[in-house]
Formats: structure tokens, C-alpha cells, sequence
């Protein structure tokens, strides 16, 4: 199992991450950070399971998140 681990606290509202996949990625409108579309919320790190073929595309963006805030995980 993959799954993308966002720290939102650490998160500067660059727009990277949306930009480049905005299927799993939003800006939130009242603080400008970047939320995981139906990502799990637990005290601020949000989390959510992802297909296999999605793996390279968010470790990508993982890789080039200026505030390293966006982490890909296998369990």
C-alpha cells in the first residue's frame, strides 16, 4: 500500500502540488495551503491511499515541495 503523507502545518501555499495534479490536490481558499482531496485529517497531517501508478507522479512533487511537507509511503 502507497499513500502520500501531508504535514499541513509545514505547508507555504506554493500551489505546486495542485498545479501539477490537481486530481489529488486543492488550494484551500481561506488560508492558502495546499489540503489531499479526500485525504484523512488527523491533527493536521493528512493522509490518503494511492494506486501504484500514481507512486511516480507524487513522489515527483514530493521531491520538488519547497517547504518538504508532502512525503510518499509504503506500508
Amino acid at each position: 500500500m502507497t499513500k502520500i503523507m501531508h504535514v499541513r502545518d509545514k505547508c507555504i501555499g506554493c500551489n505546486l502540488c495542485a498545479q501539477q495534479s490537481p486530481e489529488k490536490w486543492k488550494m484551500d481558499d481561506n488560508d492558502g495551503k495546499a489540503d489531499l482531496i479526500n485525504g484523512r485529517d488527523n491533527k493536521g497531517v493528512q493522509t490518503l491511499v494511492i494506486a501504484p501508478d500514481e507512486k511516480p507522479l507524487q513522489q515527483t512533487i514530493a521531491k520538488q515541495c519547497p517547504a518538504k511537507c508532502i512525503h510518499v509511503l509504503e506500508n
